[in-house]
């Protein structure tokens, strides 16, 4: 007598197999990853062309035009913090180094400031802005020039000027505002800035040597 029976299909078999769970898994992610892998390749050269926008807008608000005819983005060098390498920034008319940008990280209430510090040959700071933190909304936020002018202080500062007991908030017994229920945030900006001053006054002679033609890019 014949066996009519059917038989289970491979991909039946396949479904009852304890491997199943692990095979559809396996699939699932390979077809993520492919996906991810396609959106990188799409995104990556927008994400690099607005990256590239957005350091220029904010190096222009730091350098103010017209004290270099370089491209500072092009003439960079480094300046240790610790053990941290930090880009900085030239702008130079001709060899001589005029201006100077870089960005430091502090810590206030939300956790990491970053702070872009621009300053002139002599040490005198250009300009401040904050290019990223996590502060609390209507309280630390104020340090964004779209919420107040308090970061604009920073201009005409040196390492002299305030003196070093200057270098705080007035809470602190320093020159420096800080703001109704939010001490910490400008207590922080106002700690890394004086730190860049530092590094600065600690580097400036190799800063300020004359650009190098390969510098100049």
């Amino acid at each position: 007598m014949t066996d009519t029976a059917p038989h289970p299909s491979r991909l039946s078999a396949l479904k009852t197999t304890p491997l199943a769970p692990g095979l559809l898994l396996a699939l699932f992610s390979l077809g993520t990853a492919l996906v991810l892998a396609l959106s990188d390749d799409l995104t990556r050269d927008a994400i690099a062309a607005r990256g590239a926008e957005d350091l220029y807008a904010s190096l222009a608000q730091v350098l103010p035009p017209g004290s270099y005819d370089n491209d500072p983005t092009a003439s960079l060098r480094q300046m240790l913090d610790g053990e941290q390498p930090i880009p900085v920034y030239v702008g130079a008319e001709g060899p001589n180094v005029t201006a100077l940008a870089f960005a430091l990280t502090g810590y206030g209430y939300g956790g990491a400031i970053r702070v872009l510090i621009g300053v002139d040959a002599g040490g005198t700071v250009l300009g401040v802005r904050v290019l990223a933190h996590a502060e609390t909304p209507g309280l630390g936020d104020k340090i964004e020039t779209a919420k107040s002018d308090w970061i604009e202080g920073f201009a005409g500062t040196s390492m002299t000027s305030p003196t070093p007991a200057g270098w705080k908030v007035r809470k602190d017994g320093g020159q420096f505002d800080q703001f109704s229920g939010a001490t910490i945030t400008p207590r922080a900006v106002v700690a890394t800035v004086h730190r860049g001053l530092e590094l600065f006054e600690a580097n400036q002679a190799a800063l300020l040597a004359p650009l190098r033609a390969e510098e100049t890019g």
